[in-house]
């Protein structure tokens, strides 16, 4: 098919009759002759580049790759913004790469592209770690293939730009930048893209200024399944608020003046805008996709006749730039050359040992971070108070602290949060850095991903546990992978606070006593905290404010619901559970041991470690003498500090409020046996259940009793 490809558009332009000799000057439509060579030489260095991947994917050089032919005319796109535009990229979007970067001295967009076909290690954006378009000097966002996933940081970047511009804070990007953001007609559909557009529009309406440029290219058809023709028209094209403009990006003059016209809006009004251009796929969806199996002789062959690299070919032929055979001499010596780089990086090393690969996926500097978290002056009333208290107490430290620090969620702002843990927040610092959101968490990550881009340290909440699952992905696929997939050299810094875990008495059930914690702790490079009490809760949230400041991490911030306001421990009215914040610093990865016992290590975590306390107080009305281990960190484990107190009594009884099976316990245990314990181990976690209503959730949560009791059997063995 790539011949065939190749063939018809050397046949068609030779068969062109050509027209009187203009000068590259000379404009049609407001553009020049050169500018449509250079239009042109961008489609064909696309189309030369999609080529070379399907021949170095047969032969084994090169990797999966999703190629551009047909969505050429986003070339326009390109020439139509500044290169300082942040742009988060449809994975069809060559044309928009190669325009962009040839505007940039000293970038080679054909290398650039090789090079993560081949996943060379010299590949400048993700280190030969997945084929992305992306480019820290052309200002291109990478972005992963997940279907529709950057649409909500497109929003936060938008809503960042226009918010730092106004609150002085330094950003890479220019006041007055669009964002791009492109993706496909099947993502159209999505979840994520329809709440993200929403977003938008929803912001946008409150007339808070919001500058970007959705841009579908809509080639009809999502892999095997079709796109109804008017389908993203009806969809988008009447959306109150939504500015709504569409294209032929087959034809070059139309998609090259609608792109312009759409640029300009939205940098001159500062709001959204949705451009839908209409393009082709050709040689299928990627890789060894057949569409022959799946789409019509007759679709495929008018698909082809709307070939956008030849329409711009018969447009400077038969307006006099270009002769047939000047036209097929450019796009050979284009050719030519990507052959030529094709070979030359198909010499570069890869990546060959797992540190290389790791690099940048959780860079440490934990002497730099300790120094960032001893910029905040440790507290001059030392009052004990509940760990809601010292979280609220520690947020406006940082909030005073610093002026790029945002809070912002669901029900933060006016009321202060459904616990009160932001109460005072909005009136004392305003309503531009402690804010609502929608009632959408993939919203609320999104502008957490936008503004971290932007130059802001975001600290978003996510009200319960249990909704963060519906929004994974923002956490998963987009912000844990960034600095992976970038080499570093883009980053989010950003800390997720979420209040969750279960014991929550009087109210909810499963969405509001949600203990499964499987689906962060397995996301790599995350740092996911998890304090039990107000001293440990302050210091560990400036340790990851810290560590997003300092090393571009993503750090999520358990919060135990249940102990937001406990005040006592062993008995009614003792206040044992409260703490002052000491300004102590706490390195991500360390552990916190209580007492000295000698006969059992009871490790927990959260609200664990208050009840394997009494459990170890009544073990020592009995002589036996206990410790109990609170980790504190759930990712990174702190491994170092769980042996050593394993080793020390040689008993180890892990004490898990999560599920029995993908819980936290069984890494725990893992890990003490790849570090070779050879003392006696159990555990006991609660049942592998949603958390009920009312007195039916103490039937499957783990108590204190069954804690006492698998303490007994494990010292009885």
């Amino acid at each position: 098919m790539t011949e065939e490809l190749d063939e018809r558009f050397r046949t068609e332009v030779s068969a062109l009759a050509a027209a009187p000799t203009r000068s590259l000057s000379a404009t049609v439509a407001g553009y020049t002759g050169a500018e449509l060579v250079e239009f042109f030489e961008s489609q064909s260095a696309s189309r030369r580049l999609d080529l070379a991947a399907r021949r170095l994917g047969a032969e084994r050089r090169g990797y999966y790759s999703i190629g551009s032919c047909g969505h050429e005319g986003n070339a326009a796109l390109a020439m139509a913004l500044r290169p300082t535009d942040p742009a988060l990229l449809h994975y069809r979007s060559g044309a928009f790469f190669v325009q962009r970067c040839r505007r940039i001295a000293g970038l080679d967009p054909i290398r650039d592209v090789l090079l993560g076909v081949v996943a060379a290690a010299a590949d400048p954006i993700s280190g030969g770690r997945h084929k992305v378009f992306g480019s820290k000097p052309a200002s291109i966002i990478p972005m992963t293939s997940t279907i529709a996933s950057h649409l909500p940081r497109a929003v936060g970047l938008a809503f960042g730009i226009e918010r730092a511009a106004r609150q002085g804070i330094a950003s890479e990007w220019p006041s007055d930048s669009v964002v791009l953001c492109s993706f496909g007609d099947a993502s159209a559909n999505h979840s994520t893209a329809v709440g993200a557009i929403n977003a938008a529009i929803h912001t946008a309406h409150q007339g808070v200024p919001l500058p970007l440029l959705f841009v579908c290219e809509d080639n009809g058809i999502g892999i095997s399944v079709p796109t109804p023709p008017d389908w993203i028209e009806i969809a988008y094209g009447r959306r109150p608020g939504l500015r709504y403009f569409t294209a032929d990006g087959c034809d070059p003059l139309a998609a090259l003046t609608v792109s312009a016209q759409a640029a300009e809006w939205v940098r001159v009004n500062r709001k959204p805008a949705f451009l839908r251009l209409r393009t082709v796929r050709l040689l299928g969806h990627a890789g060894s996709d057949v569409e022959a199996a799946y789409r019509r002789p007759a679709d495929i062959a008018s698909d082809l006749g709307r070939d956008p690299l030849l329409a711009t070919a018969r447009l400077l032929v038969t307006s006099g730039y270009l002769r047939p055979e000047q036209v097929i001499d450019r796009y050979d010596a284009i050719g030519r050359r990507v052959a030529e780089t094709a070979e030359s990086v198909c010499l570069e090393p890869k990546l060959v040992s797992a540190a290389a690969v790791l690099a940048p996926l959780a860079p440490a500097h934990p002497d730099a971070v300790r120094a960032e978290v001893r910029r905040t002056a440790a507290r001059s009333v030392d009052l004990p108070v509940t760990l809601a208290q010292a979280i609220n107490q520690t947020l406006a430290d940082l909030l005073a602290r610093d002026r790029d620090i945002l809070v912002f969620g669901e029900d933060v702002g006016r009321k202060g949060g459904v616990y009160g843990v932001t109460k005072g927040l909005r009136k004392t610092f305003g309503a531009r850095r402690v804010f609502d959101t929608l009632l959408d968490e993939q919203s609320v990550l999104g502008t957490a991903l936008g503004t971290a881009l932007a130059g802001f340290v975001p600290i978003p909440e996510i009200q319960y546990l249990a909704y963060v699952h519906n929004a994974a992905d923002q956490i998963r696929g987009e912000a844990a992978t960034l600095q992976f997939f970038a080499a570093g050299r883009y980053r989010n810094p950003m800390v997720v606070r979420i209040a969750g875990l279960a014991y929550q008495k009087g109210f909810g059930g499963h969405f509001h006593n949600d203990n499964s914690v499987a689906a962060l702790r397995d996301i790599p490079g995350l740092v996911l905290a998890a304090p039990a009490r107000a001293d440990d809760a302050a210091a560990m949230l400036r340790t990851c404010v810290a560590t997003a400041r300092v090393d571009g991490r993503v750090c999520v911030f358990l919060e135990p619901i249940a102990l937001y306001h406990t005040r006592d421990l062993y008995a009614a009215g003792d206040e044992a559970w409260l703490a002052p914040d000491s300004g102590a610093h706490i390195p991500i990865g360390s552990a916190r041991c209580y007492g000295d016992g000698a006969d059992l290590t009871l490790v927990t975590f959260a609200n664990g470690v208050p009840m394997s306390l009494r459990v170890a107080a009544r073990l020592a009305e009995r002589g036996i003498r206990a410790r109990v281990l609170d980790l504190r960190w759930l990712s990174p484990l702190p491994v170092e500090d769980l042996v050593r107190h394993a080793v020390a009594t040689g008993r180890v009884l892990v004490v898990d409020e999560t599920r029995r099976s993908g819980g936290v316990s069984e890494s725990v245990c893992a890990a003490l046996l790849d570090a070779g314990f050879a003392g006696r181990l159990a555990r006991v976690a609660s049942a592998d259940s949603f958390v009920p209503l009312g007195p039916a959730a103490d039937t499957v949560l783990l108590d204190e009793a069954e804690i006492e009791a698998a303490a007994d059997k494990l010292l009885a063995g």
